[in-house]
């Protein structure tokens, strides 16, 4: 295992035209190649506007079988520039049954890894659980050529238990492709606190577990019918200190390169030593729902 790699976070803008997704991704991530970047990731479902605004039956034809054409194009891809890709599709499972799913494949362009994502939200303007059946894959790690790493996915970044389990399982860094941003009527009065909440959300996973921790957002007003969600971007490298080592804005394509030394990692646990120091035979109440526990 090496002690030092590159990530790359492609932060990217979402149009209508799926074909044109595709090709500013893979030119996306030629670039981070280029730019020296062994492990690359791409935002939420980044293939077609964020369409859990609504409830729309006719988008379930957007879902497709992993492997499948798609993943294909990626693995051959990652096979070409020797790199670690992680791409986030909304996968059909089988008949009725869909996933918000989230790949990893290796230099060899096999898919190493799938992730399907276990926390689905129900709220205003991201109507998931309209779509997708809850992860039934559970949180893993996966030993890559280039490092530790867990992928889990956008509404999971909220959960402590989610980051906890995946840095248990062995994970280094803790990747999270997302889909989150502002409703535009509602971000003059809450849209700094919500973002803020955002970022001190990542910066504990990466404290509480000595990881890395990669977010990639999307950025642009996306309107679906009468539904707008500005994505406000701010995809952001954390040390396990959690400290952002680097960060995007929120109006523009922008591509992160960042080089990471796992040595922090080992020094965060051993000054930090908050895995050593819990208490699992008093956790059983994590099992159970608040007036039961």
């Amino acid at each position: 295992m090496r002690k030092k790699t590159t990530i790359g976070l492609i932060q990217i803008r979402v149009s209508e035209n799926r074909k044109k997704n595709l090709e500013n991704s893979i030119r996306k991530i030629k670039e981070a190649a280029n730019k020296k970047a062994k492990i690359i990731c791409l935002p939420e479902l980044f293939l077609s506007p964020y369409f859990c605004q609504t409830e729309n039956h006719s988008k379930f034809k957007l879902a497709e079988k992993i492997p499948g054409p798609i993943t294909s194009i990626y693995s051959n891809l990652a096979k070409k520039l020797s790199i670690i890709l992680i791409i986030s599709l909304f996968e059909k499972k089988t008949s009725g049954f869909y996933h918000n799913t989230s790949i990893v494949i290796d230099e060899k362009g096999k898919i190493i890894s799938k992730y399907r994502k276990m926390h689905i939200p129900d709220d205003p303007g991201y109507y998931e659980k309209f779509y997708f059946t809850p992860g039934d894959l559970g949180f893993k790690s996966i030993n890559t050529k280039h490092g530790k790493i867990g992928s889990l996915v956008c509404w999971d970044q909220w959960f402590p238990e989610a980051a906890r389990l995946t840095a248990l399982k062995g994970a280094e860094i803790l990747f999270y492709p997302t889909a989150i941003g502002w409703h535009p009527k509602e971000k003059k009065k809450f849209g700094n606190s919500q973002l803020d909440a955002w970022i001190t959300m990542q910066k504990s996973h990466a404290i509480a577990n000595g990881v890395f921790v990669a977010a990639i957002n999307r950025v642009g007003l996306e309107k679906v019918r009468n539904r707008k969600i500005q994505f406000w971007g701010n995809s952001m490298i954390i040390d396990p200190n959690g400290n952002i080592v680097k960060q995007t804005k929120s109006n523009k394509e922008e591509t992160l390169i960042c080089d990471i030394d796992f040595k922090k990692v080992e020094t965060a646990r051993q000054h930090w030593p908050f895995l050593r120091d819990r208490r699992i035979d008093y956790y059983k109440g994590l099992l159970k729902n608040p007036e039961d526990a």
